[in-house]
């Protein structure tokens, strides 16, 4: 044992004079080792359960098994042990280790490859102001900002990182800079614009598409010579030219490289005769419904075509036939006495997609009785059994192609002298007596309580101070609260819904400190906005309607006013309307000398209120969310996804105040250096809420037991009061057997229950 000793300190005495020092050997002496050599990172698999250990080789202490055919990644090596890198998942985390594992169990994969990933040039939309790096990290140093809605190029990224070129003018002259951007606040940009309208015809088999783009299958494939007309044409984020064409009542994309332009022909009346059996058909295209069989030798007579395509009657049915199934015939075309029958119409209403010819019979060869303009809105009086349609347009009766209209959904009035064209900045000669009467003769006559009972002098005080007409503010109030018994306009003074996304309304919905100031908000919102020629959302300084297809698309060139924008309801403007001539019956010798205010306002602060919920709200994060110590501050905690919290308060801008252990933050998302507000209008991408109720109902009792007959433990609770509902082992809202009563708990600490029928929950 001594000899032992003095083997050490001479050992001792060497490092100490020469610096070096080997690691300690089994028994507790110093053996040398060979140095460890940096490699490229490279990829191997295990090719059986394989310990990872803290150092290289098999006397260091164990840090994980690593199972048989799981992938890590190297980078040094020592002998033949490699240092490396794993990576698993538990209890839904990413979770990394570093050790040392035995070459003897490793196969090689490939080298690790590289981060950087190139494609096409392509062009991207900044979703919000965005930040453009020296690097691909939030780490690396600003060259500027990007605005919102701004659009740059890219060829290559590295994971969600973008190398892109930006594109912008300062003092007249153009400069591009160069870096890298978040990949999450970037959208693949097309362009759309209106074209003439032009026909295209396949010249070969095209797919047509749902979007401008071949990212999803082709929505229908079609053979060549089938023809569209377009008036639409969309550059995609690759810079493919496409066009928007019409197939099957959808509205659909066909790529510009698979089609050619032909223009429709006038050509001298021929006769031709069929070589083999054929089809009419209702387009220009096999892709087309047949509408009838032309057999071999039948003789038909063309005036018009389009590329191999003629126009025809046949059999009582107008359509087209592809001319290579026809030779010319010097007989001429059968007449036979056309039949048809009449239905009458439902009252729809149809524009005109094209200038219409009216006709003596409901086929292509009658004669023309008159035109109706492109974009007229007609109401058919009947329908006839080959499809066309009756209508009575300046004095003349006669037939339409249905191929000529198509059928919408519109506010449009009969005429514009009522109150859905009148300025809405000019002056009402309303009373607050004649507002109020009509609120309390709903109140009288329905038994509802109205939060707007007695305000007509807030209205008309509004509509003075920010130069809006009273009349339309009360009726738009009316209209939108229910005359003023919403829950959101009981609730939350909010007479207006806004903030009220469809997700969750009642939450979303900005709370207001009074009627007058919900008012007051919504006058100087609509002069800021909708009645200010300045700003995007004016399409005219009065009501107005919208036009809609029966699939839901806006007709633009058919809808104005505020209804434009302001709602998808095409009726929204009419509603309105209608309460206005209840309220003070138009008057065109008023409203056609009287003069707009035209002072235009800033957009009003939006108003200081919020939600607090009851204690013991627990809510779970659907995405990682970034804790605040102040709005829009910096980033004191993460939340990852799954994590549980305490739900407290959510304001009018949208900030959620939350309770993580002991701490109070404001939560909110992550973009960049920055953390902006959840969008409520998807909350579900970002929390659900396990236990929030919310009465929906005056006076609910709160029982001892889930009976009616049973004694009361507290309550009676408010209309829209927030309620904490009792959670069980599951985590679920408990409820008793019938599924009838909620479990909740008060604010004093006592426990009760409530029917269900009156709860709703609320961000679930």
């Amino acid at each position: 044992m001594k000899a032992i000793k003095q083997i050490r300190y001479a050992v001792l005495i060497i490092i100490l004079l020469t610096g070096v020092l080997a690691p300690y050997g089994a028994g507790g002496f110093l053996t040398a080792q060979a140095a460890s050599t940096s490699i490229s990172k490279t990829i191997f698999t295990t090719s059986q359960n394989l310990n990872m250990r803290t150092g290289p080789s098999t006397k260091y202490k164990t840090i994980i098994t690593v199972p048989k055919g799981k992938n890590i990644t190297a980078i040094a090596r020592n002998g033949n042990w490699y240092k490396s890198s794993y990576t698993y998942k538990s209890k839904g985390k990413n979770i990394t280790k570093t050790g040392w594992l035995s070459g003897q169990y490793l196969k090689k994969v490939s080298s690790a490859p590289s981060n950087t990933v190139h494609f096409a040039k392509t062009i991207y939309q900044v979703k919000d102001n965005l930040r453009l790096r020296t690097g691909s990290s939030a780490k690396d140093k600003a060259i500027l900002t990007i605005p919102k809605g701004r659009t740059l190029t890219s060829t290559s990224k590295k994971g969600n990182w973008y190398k892109a070129s930006y594109t912008y003018s300062k003092s007249g002259r153009k400069y591009t800079a160069t870096g890298w951007v978040d990949g999450r606040y970037l959208k693949e940009y097309t362009q759309y614009s209106k074209t003439a309208g032009t026909y295209y015809f396949t010249k070969k088999t095209a797919g047509l598409y749902s979007a401008p783009d071949t990212k999803k299958k082709a929505a229908y494939t079609l053979g060549s010579h089938n023809g569209f007309y377009s008036t639409q044409k969309a550059i995609n984020s690759l810079g493919q030219t496409w066009y928007q064409v019409s197939y099957k009542g959808k509205s659909l994309y066909v790529k510009a490289a698979d089609v050619v332009k032909h223009t429709p022909k006038s050509i001298k009346k021929t006769n031709y005769k069929a070589a083999k059996n054929t089809y009419l058909y209702q387009s220009y295209g096999e892709g087309y419904t047949k509408l009838i069989m032309i057999p071999k030798g039948k003789i038909i007579s063309v005036s018009s075509s389009i590329e191999n395509w003629y126009k025809t009657s046949y059999g009582g049915k107008t359509g087209y036939v592809y001319i290579s199934n026809f030779t010319k015939s010097s007989s001429p075309a059968e007449k036979k006495p056309f039949v048809f029958t009449e239905t009458a119409s439902a009252g729809k209403k149809y524009l005109t997609k094209e200038d219409a010819r009216i006709r003596r019979t409901p086929e292509s060869t009658s004669a023309t009785l008159a035109f109706i303009p492109k974009s007229k809105l007609i109401v058919p009086t009947h329908k006839t059994s080959n499809g066309w349609y009756k209508i009575k347009y300046s004095g003349k009766t006669g037939y339409v192609s249905a191929g000529a209209i198509q059928e919408v959904i519109t506010g449009s009035p009969a005429n514009r002298d009522n109150y859905q064209y009148i300025d809405l900045r000019t002056k009402a000669p309303v009373t607050a007596a004649q507002i109020n009467a009509y609120i309390s003769s709903y109140v009288k006559q329905t038994g509802k309580s109205s939060i707007l009972t007695g305000s007509g002098q807030t209205f008309i005080q509004a509509g003075n101070k920010y130069g809006v007409n009273a009349l339309y503010l009360a009726a738009h109030a009316i209209h939108e609260s229910g005359y003023g018994t919403s829950l959101i306009s009981l609730g939350k003074y909010n007479l207006f819904g806004f903030g009220a996304y469809d997700a969750t309304p009642y939450i979303g919905a900005y709370r207001f400190a009074s009627v007058q100031q919900s008012i007051e908000y919504i006058a100087r919102e609509m002069k800021a906005t909708y009645l200010n020629p300045g700003s995007w959302k004016y399409k005219g300084s009065y009501l107005g309607f919208s036009t809609k297809t029966t699939t839901g698309t806006r007709i633009d060139s058919y809808s104005t006013g505020m209804n434009f924008y302001y709602a998808s309801d095409p009726n929204w403007g009419k509603g309105i309307a209608a309460h206005m001539q209840r309220i003070l019956p138009y008057s065109k010798a008023y409203y056609s000398n009287a003069k707009p205010n035209t002072t235009v306002f800033s957009a009003p602060a939006r108003p200081d209120g919020k939600d607090v919920f009851p204690a013991g709200i627990q809510a779970t994060a659907s995405q990682t969310l970034a804790l605040t110590l102040k709005k829009g501050g910096t980033v004191a905690k993460t939340l990852p996804k799954g994590d549980a919290f305490t739900l407290l308060e959510k304001g009018n801008d949208f900030w959620l105040r939350v309770k993580v252990g002991s701490k109070t933050y404001y939560a909110g998302v992550k973009r960049g250096n920055d953390v902006s507000i959840i969008s409520f209008d998807r909350y579900k991408e970002f929390l659900t809420v396990k236990n929030l109720g919310r009465v929906t109902t005056s006076g609910l009792n709160v029982r001892t037991l889930p009976l009616l007959t049973a004694s009361k433990a507290g309550g009676p609770l408010r209309l829209n009061q927030y309620i904490q509902l009792k959670l069980d082992k599951l985590g679920k809202p408990k409820m008793d057997k019938s599924k009838k009563w909620y479990l909740i708990k008060l604010s004093n600490g006592k426990e009760g229950w409530v029917s269900s029928q009156f709860v709703a929950r609320e961000l679930k």
